[in-house]
């Protein structure tokens, strides 16, 4: 007699949720969507917490990517490795741009620092420098939107840099630089415009804080 799957009864167990395997990629796709959004590598233990599988699920799963973005398959080659590898670092998972591409990469890094930021970095970088030190889910809240990548695009391009920790949440804090003043053509921050006239829509920051998050 052959015993019924104990779906939904999630990490642990030593079997799937039925939801993880719906997913058009099962256990493997949901492991590698959220290892492409993590700002530090993410512990096996969190990703079957969060997928809601066993972690020697989520263990089967980040070694088989590993070996297919190092072009292995089936225990032997089959094709060249991708652009970016996955890394077993600081007890947890995390994809990293293959170090074979670095002069690429740098070189791509480099001339994108001359190029223009999108509206939506334009608008998280007004609210940065106007609240600063301030987290980035505070910045989420203003904008009403996930500013993690923006973020991560405005510290590469130099505008802006951490500035500790919030005490109450332990959140990094942000601040803008120099560099940031240098190319507004201000000498410090009591230089910045009132905010109303410019950004409409924006001018209620005030409200956001004493608000934590």
């Amino acid at each position: 007699m052959t015993a019924e799957p104990a779906f939904g009864t999630g990490k642990g167990t030593g079997e799937s949720t039925d939801e993880a395997d719906a997913l058009p990629g099962g256990v493997k796709g949901a492991v590698e969507a959220v290892l492409m959004v993590v700002d530090e590598p993410a512990a096996p233990a969190l990703l079957a917490s969060v997928i809601g599988v066993p972690e020697q699920e989520v263990l089967a799963a980040l070694t088989e990517l590993q070996q297919e973005y190092d072009g292995y398959t089936g225990g032997g080659p089959e094709g060249a490795p991708r652009g970016f590898e996955l890394r077993d670092v600081a007890g947890g998972w995390r994809i990293f741009s293959r170090a074979d591409y670095a002069p690429v990469v740098s070189k791509f890094v480099l001339e994108g620092q001359s190029a223009r930021l999108s509206q939506a970095a334009l608008e998280t970088l007004a609210v940065i420098a106007y609240r600063q030190p301030v987290s980035r889910a505070r910045v989420s809240a203003i904008r009403g939107v996930n500013v993690d990548s923006v973020v991560r695009t405005l510290v590469q391009r130099g505008f802006i840099v951490d500035a500790g920790t919030e005490p109450e949440t332990g959140s990094l804090l942000y601040r803008t630089t120099p560099y940031f003043l240098e190319r507004l053509g201000l000498g410090s921050i009591d230089e910045l415009p009132q905010i109303a006239p410019h950004l409409p829509g924006l001018e209620n920051l005030a409200e956001f804080e004493d608000t934590t998050y």
